[in-house]
């Protein structure tokens, strides 16, 4: 108590003053902070999502997940399939081609689809596609990736890094390959 009673009164209420101003500006800017802050949560949410896609009345692809979240109330929504995808598509004969991964993610706006991790591609003429990446651009009907992949067809096995496709193999450009092809056509 003896430093109190040298101390000026109003050096005292000086320091209280300071003390109390930045208690209180720290408190305030805490929840300035918090006003800024936005929750990330998605608009719409489904477990075991299942959605067929129909032209002239035929069924074109059916998309089979167990978790789909809809970002659509952010500012570049998108729609993420976190647990997985399955994706059958037919095409105008009605063969079938099968994607399946473990994540998912649509750009709404880009027509572009990106599967990761464990990327499996396979048609019914057994050609088999394996990367960790892949994108399809719905719109143009196309694969492609700069990742590296293995490539199965009924001829021979291939790796490489970096291929773009058509989604029923018919066109397929490949970087950077190698493997062994049977060649006796």
């Amino acid at each position: 108590m003896m430093i109190f009673k040298k101390l000026d009164p109003a050096i005292l209420l000086l320091a209280i003053f300071t003390v109390l101003l930045f208690w209180g500006c720290e408190s305030n800017f805490k929840d300035v902070q918090k006003m800024d802050y936005s929750e990330f949560i998605p608009s719409g949410e489904a477990d075991d999502f299942n959605l067929k896609y129909t032209d002239s009345g035929k069924i074109k692809s059916i998309l089979l997940s167990p978790k789909m979240l809809d970002y659509a109330n952010v500012d570049f929504p998108f729609t993420e399939f976190p647990k997985g995808i399955h994706v059958t598509m037919y095409d105008n004969k009605g063969k079938k081609t099968l994607i399946v991964a473990d994540y998912g993610v649509t750009f709404k706006g880009t027509d572009i689809i990106d599967l990761q991790h464990n990327v499996k591609i396979s048609n019914e003429t057994g050609q088999l596609l394996e990367t960790e990446q892949l994108y399809f651009d719905q719109k143009n009907e196309w694969f492609f990736t700069e990742k590296k992949f293995k490539f199965t067809d009924p001829k021979g096995v291939s790796f490489g890094q970096g291929i773009d496709f058509s989604k029923d193999f018919k066109i397929v450009n490949s970087q950077r390959i190698n493997g062994q092809i049977d060649s006796q056509e």
